[in-house]
């Protein structure tokens, strides 16, 4: 940082030796691609600058903590956007909580005194049901159980709280109830005993009922009695104790309390009593602090804080200064009020006394209602911490409704927090989500919520040195949950309330909990590690534009297109209208009313197409044939010769992307069988006026997506596989001998895997996705009928009383025997990956799809970057189809919003998941023999219209000219192409580098 700059000045004309060894370094482990150029002065020019100054001028204002740190080869979405993948450092605490009032039970037992809670809940209405936590867990009759959950967990520590009232029945020493300190003793052995560290929660919410009568927290006599209690139990349990919070949430205290009067004591006095109870808590805690620190630190060697609770607070708008003012004023009167005395300088944050001081005096007040320090007080207060504890569960954004699960707050919380309390060692003490409490144990939300939100922890240790210390799951299990009782659960583990014994039973978060701990957090997994090769020679590198029902490629690589999506020109030359023409021209049906008319206007801009062809260094180019551009009625009937022409000028063809021509669907379109022929009629004048040009077919493109959108989705697919069929024998039979071409089908499918891997009904699910995504057409095309598992499950629908579900056609054995083994390759459209789940009604398979939250976004809401299913459903195909030859036939990801020619998660995409493909090929033996990039520019993408953009070339929609510009995913996917795969840069720089894509 000083020396990039410094050095060339102040030492010698040069940048510092290790600046230059660590992009050196760098660029050796990144192959394909150029993390980093750092020029090279001429001697004359070294001579220029050193020494070119006459003091050093410096600008100063922090220090960083730093850690080393590998960066990926290819610039990927940083920050809230990529899942990091790493561990914590060695000790990091991994722990769960509870409290004592929401799982002892006991309320009553042996001498323990009633607590506000208590109270509180057995006034009838006070609580949904009018449960109460007078049984609760149990677990002052249950320790062995509570034992053996942690212990199975595996954790580190835990944190529960202990019950004032069990200890001290009317709060003072002198009511000393030994039946309660001995369980506290049995509980803390029985940790030590498992190598647990007890973090102990002196004053969880729970005050003593004879103390409440005396006023609770509003009486400054409270800070003293506390200070009792809190230092009878240091001389009691802290020569085991190690860990102590004075107080949980003092905030949620105060002001639901004492302001909003929501919990007990139910006090609503929201003007004076809030500031006046957390005057007193921050001196009680700050007396507690003290008494410690005097008295036992020495001999017990403990830590002493408080924690305290804060959602991030995200503004409205970061760019508007008062709302960024807004969200940090709203921080202070959270985590401030609090945090600024005992972390800062012992008093209140300046936002709080100017806001509630302005208040008080626009509300002709003789003094402010936030009550003051004294010096003294100031410098008894300031410091009382040994360590920064944090509750956090969510985001909020300034002013508005709370956003539930948006774990990129939490990074944001800590770095706050790092930055406003100069950088203290944090444990985040509560974190979790609740859910339902008839969620028994599959609790996919959890899994997902803790996934995400503690790799933010990660991210705020690894990039950003904030001192994360340890994490407490919220919580061991499900409990009373205060103002809910049991309606939800926050538990890793669920807990039956309805059986006397209270049995626990772990959830599927407690299986992915144990997981993160044995782990320390989240290893590269092996999916996720690039690996080094190259493809087979002859490998078919692709791009692809869009044409309609009809694949052919014309170069070599593959890109990909379909001709709706570019061409423009939609009644030029004779053209005869689509489907797509007149679901375009339909107000509302296309966002933005965007419609293809002049789209990337290919139709006329031929040779600028070719042009970025070649500067991809591609070797195919698939695009499709606009099929009523060459026969404008659909039928041989009127051959279109100016439509022709143009596709004679390129050469990779899909003979049917979707645009069937209109005067077709006007007679039923797909369901009406005598479009059979009309098709095998269209690819018969595509084959003989293309097809010595042309040498790779795709008949038709995606067939899922034509049949799933109608009424008779299983008529079409019919159809569409016979059609397809006629097409291969036609070429087979009349034209394959002279024009030595190949000819598929192109089937498209996501990878599946169960929402939760522990639960077989998930696992079938995900089989189910898979089976009616890609079997539907690939099984009677490979293995000669539909799969058994499609046949049973749509016959059992209709036999279980869903008579409208559509039948399911049967192939004669004449059409078996015609359909089977129509293909010389297996085409195959991928983006994305699934997570299935079981629904009993709805769509065709029976199951529901979500993604993982952790997943890169992309710009179509249901693409997320998931790189590893593109391997798995390659290894899929070559078990359930023999190993067929495979050419992927698209592979991309879209972007929204601001135009970036940067497109960095592009790069990220085509690296990441272009290798998974190579794992497929040199690990697992998949017959791969070529890769198409979807797509070559941005185009019109369907419903989406121009929102939505694929492209590795920019178009300009705003110039009449629809000028093409290279994207930064160029040069990635050129320099793939050029070294036909990946380097091993161990091995030296490869000679495949030295070529610059034109152009760039």
């Amino acid at each position: 940082m000083l020396g990039w700059f410094a050095h060339p000045i102040f030492v010698n004309g040069d940048y510092p030796p290790t600046l230059k060894t660590q992009i050196e370094n760098k660029i050796k482990d990144c192959p394909l691609s150029e993390p980093a150029r750092l020029p090279v002065f001429t001697a004359e020019e070294s001579q220029r600058i050193s020494g070119t100054a006459d003091f050093l001028g410096l600008n100063h204002y922090t220090s960083r903590l730093i850690n080393n740190s590998v960066g990926a080869c290819t610039p990927g979405p940083q920050g809230r956007k990529l899942y990091h993948y790493g561990t914590f450092p060695p000790g990091f605490s991994w722990g769960v909580s509870s409290s004592a009032y929401q799982i002892e039970g006991g309320w009553n037992a042996d001498g323990k005194g009633p607590s506000v809670w208590d109270t509180f809940t057995h006034n009838p209405g006070s609580i949904p049901a009018n449960s109460n936590g007078d049984v609760a867990c149990d677990s002052y009759h249950r320790l062995e159980e509570d034992f053996y959950m942690l212990r199975a967990l595996r954790v580190k520590s835990y944190r529960f709280s202990l019950s004032w009232s069990r200890i001290f029945p009317d709060g003072r020493l002198t009511s000393l109830n030994q039946k309660g300190v001995d369980y506290y003793n049995r509980l803390i052995d029985g940790l030590i005993a498992y190598n647990i560290t007890p973090m102990v929660t002196l004053y969880h919410w729970d005050l003593p009922q004879a103390l409440q009568n005396l006023g609770g927290w509003e009486n400054r006599e409270m800070i003293n009695i506390f200070n009792d209690f809190c230092d009878f139990c240091f001389s009691t349990y802290g020569e085991r104790v190690q860990f102590w919070m004075t107080f949980n949430q003092p905030h949620t205290i105060a002001w639901s309390g004492y302001g909003l009067g929501q919990i007990p004591p139910n006090v609503r006095n929201p003007a004076i009593a809030p500031y006046r109870v957390a005057h007193n808590l921050i001196k009680a805690h700050a007396t507690v602090y003290h008494t410690y620190d005097d008295k036992y630190r020495k001999s017990q060697s403990g830590l002493v804080s408080i924690a305290l609770n804060a959602d991030w607070i995200e503004p409205k708008d970061v760019n508007v200064p008062r709302e960024v003012v807004a969200a940090d004023r709203a921080l202070q009167f959270k985590l401030g009020w609090f945090a600024h005395p005992i972390f800062k300088n012992g008093d209140y944050p300046d936002a709080m006394k100017w806001q509630v001081g302005n208040k008080s005096e626009l509300q002709r007040l003789s003094e402010t209602r936030l009550p003051s320090f004294t010096e003294e007080e100031k410098s008894f207060i300031k410091g009382t911490a040994d360590m920064f504890c944090v509750n956090h569960y969510t985001t909020k954004i300034a002013s508005h409704a709370t956003l539930r699960a948006v774990a990129w707050g939490l990074r944001r919380l800590l770095n706050w927090i790092k930055e406003e309390y100069g950088d203290p060692e944090i444990y985040i003490t509560e974190n979790g989500v609740a859910t339902e409490s008839k969620t028994t144990w599959d609790d996919s939300a959890r899994v997902f919520y803790y996934k995400t939100y503690i790799d933010e922890a990660l991210k705020a240790y690894d990039f950003d040195g904030v001192k994360v210390k340890g994490y407490i799951a919220t919580s061991v299990m499900d409990s009373f949950e205060w103002l809910d009782g049991y309606k939800v659960g926050f538990g890793l583990h669920h807990v039956d309330f309805n059986n006397p014994n209270r049995p626990r039973t772990p959830k599927y978060s407690a299986h992915f909990y144990y997981q993160v701990i044995k782990d320390n957090g989240f290893p590269t997994p092996d999916d996720e590690k690039l690996i080094h090769g190259h493809f087979r020679k002859d490998f078919i590198w692709n791009v692809h534009i869009y044409s309609l029902q009809s694949s052919v490629l014309l170069m070599k690589p593959l890109l990909c297109f379909s001709y709706l999506q570019i061409e423009g020109g939609w009644r030029a030359d004779g053209k005869g209208l689509s489907i797509w023409d007149k679901f375009a021209h339909t107000p509302l049906r296309v966002f933005n009313d965007d419609n293809g008319d002049i789209a990337c206007n290919s139709y006329n801009k031929v040779d600028e197409d070719v042009a970025i062809l070649k500067q991809l260094k591609v070797t195919h180019y698939r695009f499709s044939i606009s099929w009523p551009r060459v026969l404008p009625d659909g039928t041989t009937k009127h051959i279109n010769e100016a439509g022709l022409n143009y596709y004679h000028r390129l050469v990779d063809i899909t003979l049917y992307h979707w645009d069937l021509p209109q005067v077709l669907q006007d007679i039923g379109g797909w369901e009406n069988e005598t479009i059979i022929v009309k098709f095998k009629d269209y690819a018969d004048l595509i084959f003989s006026r293309l097809g010595n040009k042309v040498k790779f077919w795709i008949t038709i493109n995606e067939p899922y997506n034509i049949a799933n959108v109608g009424t008779l989705p299983y008529i079409v697919g019919h159809n569409l596989l016979k059609a397809h069929a006629e097409a291969w024998h036609l070429y087979n039979d009349t034209y394959r001998a002279k024009q030595k071409g190949i000819i598929s089908i192109t089937i498209n499918s996501d990878w599946s895997e169960p929402r939760n891997p522990n639960k077989q009904e998930d696992i079938d699910a995900a089989r189910r996705v898979v089976q009616f995504y890609i079997g539907w057409f690939a099984h009677p095309v490979f293995n000669g009928d539909y799969s058994n598992m499609m046949k049973t499950i749509i016959q059992e629908k209709r036999t279980n009383g869903i008579l409208h579900f559509p039948r399911l056609p049967e192939f004669t054995p004449e059409e078996i025997k015609r359909v089977q083994g129509t293909y010389d390759y297996f085409g195959f459209n991928h983006y994305t990956t699934v997570l299935a789940f079981p629904v009993k009604y709805g769509n065709l398979q029976g199951a529901g799809t979500i993604a993982d939250r952790t997943w890169l976004d992309s710009g179509s809401s249901w693409l997320k970057v998931s790189p590893f299913g593109f391997r798995r459903i390659l290894n899929f195909i070559k078990a359930e189809y023999g190993n067929p030859p495979i050419i992927i036939t698209e592979n991309g990801m879209s972007e929204r919003g601001p135009t970036d020619l940067n497109d960095i998660h592009r790069s990220y995409y085509y690296e990441k998941y272009i290798n998974q493909v190579l794992k497929a090929y040199l690990l697992d033996n998949v017959d791969i023999r070529g890769y198409t990039a979807w797509s070559l520019m941005d185009n019109l993408e369907w419903a989406t219209g121009f929102s939505e953009r694929f492209g590795l070339f920019y178009v300009n929609h705003s110039d009449p000219k629809l000028p093409r510009v290279a994207k930064t995913s160029v040069t990635l996917y050129s320099t793939i192409i050029n070294c036909n795969g990946f380097p091993d840069p161990a091995l030296g720089p490869h000679e495949c580098l030295n070529t610059v894509p034109e152009g760039t």
